[in-house]
């Protein structure tokens, strides 16, 4: 399995409860959409000590079901609608277990 984080700092303007809403219900959204995806969480509440806005934890079946996900149009689409346009910063991570 392919475990894919992101970490994301939104912009000030941009880090409203909508906001978060619609990035979590884009990308959890697309469950069932993307072949090999297995599991999608996108966190957004934090406790104060953390100094991001938004996580996504994501698992594939493998390193190209990954590859897909990051091309498949209706993952193109979400990022591009809602969540690009409100990015600060952005971290990932890919690893396998």
């Amino acid at each position: 399995m392919v475990k894919h984080i992101i970490l994301w700092k939104l912009k000030d303007e941009a880090n409203t409860a909508e906001v978060k809403a619609g990035i979590k219900q884009g990308l959890e959204g697309l469950m069932g959409k993307i072949p090999g995806l297995v599991e999608i969480k996108v966190q957004t509440t934090c406790l104060d000590s953390s100094n991001v806005d938004v996580m996504l934890y994501s698992v594939f079946e493998s390193a190209e079901a990954l590859k897909g996900y990051s091309v498949h149009p209706a993952h193109v689409e979400v990022a591009d609608t809602k969540v690009r346009p409100f990015t600060a910063t952005r971290s990932c991570i890919d690893f396998e277990e």
